[in-house]
């Protein structure tokens, strides 16, 4: 009877758990007119950035990248850079989001001179709430102006974008990013969907 138990015990948690996400994955699955998950987080100087502070006001521009210093998420973060003046003129605010450490971000923008907000998410949990897959973390080795520097990440974000109307309310998620032309993309389809 025992056996019996210990049996049926296990065969139930092995169900339920092969029926839970894996760790490291999207642990939600957001789509187009759901509320953005209520979030906050610090900002590339630590100070902390409230999503709630925008949502009302703002158009929300939040794109998930998987490192600062990278290639990809290099060339990503210099077209929203360049597309700044137009995104504000549509009365949009742009915040990239990652696994980085503070300090990785604070040289990433200064790198680069980004004119928009920087979030680290050390732990993948915004990324999770917006069903962002995740991985493991890494470090990115960089010589700037002589120096050398090494860039702690402990997760790995999905290059995933989202744009999210004044109410709160997503009307747009991009999961296979142009990182070179996000950000001109992102301004089209604020345009085509006639967001103010």
């Amino acid at each position: 009877m025992i056996m019996k138990t210990i049996g049926s015990f296990l065969l139930f948690a092995f169900v339920f758990f092969a029926g839970s996400p894996v760790s490291g994955q999207a642990g939600t699955t957001l789509k187009t007119g759901d509320k953005i998950p209520v979030f906050t987080a610090p900002d590339e100087n630590g100070n902390n950035w409230s999503v709630n502070d925008y949502i009302g006001k703002k158009i929300i521009v939040i794109y998930f990248y998987p490192a600062a210093m990278t290639g990809g998420c290099t060339s990503e973060a210099c077209n929203y850079r360049d597309n700044q003046a137009k995104l504000t003129e549509a009365n949009a605010i742009v915040v990239g989001i990652s696994g980085d450490e503070v300090e990785n971000l604070k040289l990433f923008k200064k790198v680069n001179n980004l004119n928009f907000t920087l979030l680290s998410d050390k732990d993948g949990s915004i990324a999770k709430q917006f069903g962002v897959p995740v991985s493991a973390g890494g470090t990115v080795e960089q010589e700037i102006s002589g120096k050398k520097y090494q860039l702690n990440r402990e997760v790995t974000a999905s290059r995933w974008t989202f744009i999210v109307d004044r109410d709160g309310e997503i009307r747009y998620i991009n999961r296979s990013v142009d990182a070179a032309n996000d950000g001109k993309n992102v301004l089209d389809v604020i345009t085509e969907l006639g967001l103010k």
